[in-house]
Formats: C-alpha cells, structure tokens, sequence
C-alpha cells in the first residue's frame, strides 16, 4: 500500500518527501562529501535545517527534541569521520530508550569495501547502540526503509534507528511513493498487558502494607505521569524516581520520596529497602539504583511493568511481570486498585523526611554554594526545562529543583556523557521555542561542546547556560577525596577558560556572579534578555555531592554529610586566582 500520487525524483529528494511524510520539521546537522545531494535538496525544502559546529551535537540536539516534544528526533551528517562523530550521541539514545533517527552519507556502493575516502562501516560501528539500522543499496527500497526507521524508532522501547545513504543511492532516480503502513514479522511490540496478570498484580497490592512505586524514564517517555499519580494517590503509596523518571509526579506532591540510588534522598533508599511490595513502572533497577543487588530490597515482592520484555527479571527477581506500555497497563490496573492499609507506612516515612531531609552547608555568607544555584534558578524559573550536563551539577539539579511536570529534566543517564547538555538544550528549545530553557553545566563538562554557542547566534536560539565553576572536574574530584585519599590527579583543571569572554566572543551574552547576592540578578537578567547567554558562576569548588552510596555498597549504607562533611576549598587562592585573570585580560 503507498500513499500519494507517484512521480519521478532523484533518491535525495524522495528522503526529504519521506521526512516530509513522517512529520519532521527540524533536523540537526553537518554536510560533507557525501551527504551533498542530500543537502542540495534541502535548500529547496520546507524542512528547519540547524546547522551545529560538530556531529555530535547534532546527535544530542535531536536527542534533546526528542525527549522535550515526545516526537522522533532527527540528525544527519557525512560519511567517515562525520558520521563516527555521531556515535557518542546515538549511544546516548540508545542507553536512554530515546527516538532518534541518524542519516548518514556513504561513499558510492561500487566502492563500499574499497577503504575509499571517507569510508566507514557505519552500519557495523553503530550495530549495538542502534535499536535497528539500515545500509541502503537500492534507491526503490528507501521510501520503505524511512517508514520502517521512524516505526522502530518510536514504538515499543523507543530508541535510535540509523540509515546509511551511499552517494550514488541518493542521486539514482525513483517513482516516489510512500508506504502507508509497517510490516514487520519479526517486531510486534507489546502494548496490553495480560488481564491476568493485571488482577494478580492489583491482588497483591490490595493486601501490601508497606509498598514503593519506582518510576523510571518509561513513565515519560509513555506519557503515563497522571496514570501514574492516580495510582499513587489510590493505593496510597510513596513514588520514588529514577534519575530519568524525575517529573513523572511532582516533587512536593506529598507522596513523592524524591530519587532513590546512588545520589538519591536518604529517605527513598530506606522507603525501598524496608519496602514490602515493589511495584517498578518503565524502570530497569540499574546498578546506581540497586546498590549491592544481595541486599537489595530484601523484603520485597516485584511487580514489574515494562514494553520491553529483556528487562523483567534481567537484575530483580520479579514475581509479578507485566509486559506492555506503561500508560495502557496503568490505566487498566487502575480499574482493579483500591486504598492499602499504608497510613502507618506513610507516617514512617514523613518522618524520615523530616530526620534526613536534602541539605546543605553554607560555608560562608561570601561563599556561593552549588545547591544554593540550583534553587535560585528554581525560584527563578519555575516552569523551565532544565537540561543537564554530567557530573555533581547534574546531580545537584536532580535533587534541588522544583519539577513540576514530565518532559521537563532532561538529562544523560545510562551513558552519562559530558558534552551532552548544551547541545540537548538547543534541541530541546528548537522543540519547545516557548519554553525557557536553562542547561546547567560544569565547567569541565560545557567545554567538551562549547564551540555550539555559534549555532545558538547564529540561529537565535535563546539557550541559557548556568555553569557551576568549581575549577575541578568535580565528580571526579569527589571520588579522590572520599576513595584516593585526595590525591586530585589531574582533575584540577585550573579556571583557565574566561566563559563571559567566550560567551561575547561567539556574539552571546556572558554574565558572571562570585557572590550570592549576584546569582539571581545574573539568571534573570539572562533569562529576560531573549538572547543566548552563559552565566559564569564561581561556585566552593569542593562541595560534594550528598547523601552518597558507595559503589558496592548496600544502598542504604550512606555517606552523608555529617560524617564527611565538606570543607573550605583545598585551593582557597582559586577564586582569587580567577578574578584577578580576568583584570589582568581586561588591562591587557
């Protein structure tokens, strides 16, 4: 079956039609030799081309549309070394379930396995970070290809699909059509789940006393947050997120724990560990959710809904698996649901929030503490999307602002790749152009792509950076502190970059607070000022992250800071330093 009428194109344009089709306006990209036809074809489209300064920002830029609008994010670059520009990005994705689709220029077919210029095995490279690609060898199976792409891209477990285009397929003329449906033998994701299963999984609740719901990034990216809530609040239970499910029930609803693992609030880990009934919703109990998995959750029954059937039983031994989308199978278990008997549950944990509640010290009135950042940006701006980087400020981001709602922390999870913030952001403003949107850096992570504040000038998109400056590559940092005996080897990465300099030399808006009455005035003035900014601000530069689970440990045996509590900086001339490097250049 296709759909429209048939007419005669080169391969190129017939994969503009295709995106076309599928609904794409935006893609974010790079062109080079063999990508040419491609973007010879652009320049008389209707499709919103934004050109980044490197692949793979490119990459994480339609990763960040993707997670910000719930649609399939789109990239493209050339061959060869281009196209390997692209993988840090698409593995991203892939760890992340995120809808992407990656096109890629490719020497001409004749010359595929000939080590030609510019030729790379794309396909081979990319095999385990894809959920599926694509080298296409005849221009009349593209249309079908596209289709399928965007299918698998975005069904199921959403994630990064990737089309290699040889230079001769794109220039090869076709009859365009385009197919109206996907056939696929081998692929039919699971959407329903079993009723039986559905009735056992509501039993089972019915007679829990003490139960969890562990929301992970699946909530979202199934649009299931108020299906999800309504369960919470029937049954009566506490919600604790993976760091990717933040948003999915808002923060101060007085049901929500807060993020459990690693970094999570002392009172989630304890909520999950002397839980009784674990009922886990598009979650994976990774290794920084679990801990040590012997004493994980010790006393707990698993129910387990999840699209993808790999996941059940993979880490946790589940009772109760629920195969299907999140937002089906919830409104169809909350049919069955009724009120546990959890009021002595619940009195426990209030109290526990109120015994280990998420702090911070303040060193010193003069001294801007990276929480205290994060909750000025919160009060600032309450609706905004934040997009993180990766590293303490990212963990800080999670646990200190004010979310209200899903699709609006936007982060990099299972891979936890620096770079990944600045250019998610510019995809996630592109998607939502009425949004703010505030990516918070560190210092080390907003200059693995810092050279993407000439595609945010160029193109008027009004990103704003917030990077923490601490001088270190902090998370890096605090391992050496707490496990190497501070030996800082080679984290101390000495301030040596001017980022309000950097900023105006790209033609943005550069802003600097070292004190913490400057911090709101410097957000908002960026904020209000519609245009892209970086807001420099010199943070404690060893401030750790807090509370703290150990790798290996039990993820109720916490570090805190009562018992490593931070100290004044082991480099107090830093901040010092900074300032009068920025006199010096300004005499210069």
């Amino acid at each position: 079956m296709t759909t429209g009428s048939t007419e005669k194109v080169n391969g190129a344009r017939a994969l503009i039609k295709c995106l076309e089709k599928e609904g794409v306006d935006t893609i974010f990209g790079y062109p080079g030799g063999q990508i040419i036809p491609f973007y010879n074809e652009i320049y008389d489209s209707n499709l919103r081309h934004i050109l980044v300064r490197h692949e793979q920002a490119a990459a994480h830029a339609a990763d960040g549309y993707a997670r910000a609008t719930g649609k399939t994010g789109v990239c493209v670059s050339t061959s060869g070394p281009g196209a390997t520009n692209l993988v840090t990005g698409i593995a991203t994705a892939y760890m992340d379930s995120v809808p992407i689709v990656a096109l890629t220029g490719q020497v001409p077919t004749f010359l595929i396995g000939n080590d030609a210029f510019q030729e790379a095995d794309i396909k081979g490279i990319t095999q385990p970070i894809t959920k599926h690609n694509y080298l296409v060898q005849d221009v009349n199976e593209l249309p079908r290809i596209v289709k399928e792409a965007f299918h698998i891209a975005s069904t199921g477990r959403p994630g990064p699909v990737l089309i290699d285009l040889p230079k001769d397929v794109q220039n090869a003329e076709i009859e365009f059509y385009y197919p109206d449906k996907v056939e696929l033998r081998g692929y039919k994701p699971t959407y329903k789940g079993n009723p039986q299963q559905i009735k056992r999984a509501a039993e089972e609740i019915a007679n829990s006393c003490m139960p969890i719901i562990y929301a992970g990034g699946g909530v979202i990216s199934s649009n299931a947050s108020a299906e999800l809530v309504e369960l919470a609040e029937t049954i009566n239970a506490p919600v604790t997120t993976t760091l990717l499910g933040i948003g999915a029930i808002p923060t101060e609803h007085p049901l929500h724990v807060g993020m459990l693992g690693m970094h999570g609030t002392k009172y989630a880990n304890y909520t999950i560990q002397e839980s009784d009934l674990i009922i886990a919703v598009g979650a994976r109990f990774d290794d920084r959710v679990t801990g040590k998995l012997e004493s994980f959750a010790p006393n707990a029954r698993v129910i387990h809904i999840d699209v993808d059937p790999a996941e059940i039983s993979k880490n946790v031994k589940v009772q109760i698996p629920i195969v299907g989308d999140a937002k089906q199978v919830l409104k169809s278990l909350n049919k069955y649901i009724k009120r546990c008997n959890s009021e002595a549950w619940i009195e426990k944990i209030k109290q526990w929030k109120k015994e280990y509640p998420l702090t911070y010290n303040q060193m010193s009135p003069d001294v801007i503490m990276p929480q205290f950042v994060i909750e000025q940006i919160s009060e600032a701006c309450k609706d905004a999307i934040i997009v993180t980087e990766v590293g303490q400020h990212q963990m800080w981001a999670a646990q200190f602002f004010k979310y209200k709602k899903p699709r609006t922390f936007i982060t990099s999870g299972g891979l936890g790749t620096m770079g990944y913030g600045f250019p998610a952001a510019i995809g996630a403003k592109v998607g939502k152009p009425d949004k703010t949107v505030i990516n918070i850096a560190g210092d080390g992570s907003f200059q693995m792509n810092s050279q993407e504040l000439a595609t945010v000038v160029q193109n008027d998109i009004p990103v704003v950076s917030v990077i923490l400056n601490n001088g270190y590559l902090g998370m890096v940092r605090q391992w050496q502190e707490l496990f190497y005996d501070k030996r800082y080897s080679h984290t101390f990465i000495k301030g040596s970059v001017d980022f309000v300099k950097l900023a105006e030399a790209y033609g943005a808006l550069g802003l600097r607070a070292e004190r913490p009455s400057e911090v709101r005035p410097a957000i908002e003035e960026a904020v209000n000022s519609g245009r892209p900014a970086v807001v420099d601000v010199i943070v404690e530069c060893e401030a750790n992250v807090y509370p703290m689970v150990p790798a290996g440990a039990a993820i109720n045996e916490i570090l805190d800071m009562e018992e490593h509590a931070d100290t004044p900086c082991a480099m107090p001339n830093l901040r010092k330093a900074k300032t009068d490097r920025v006199l010096d250049l300004e005499e210069q």
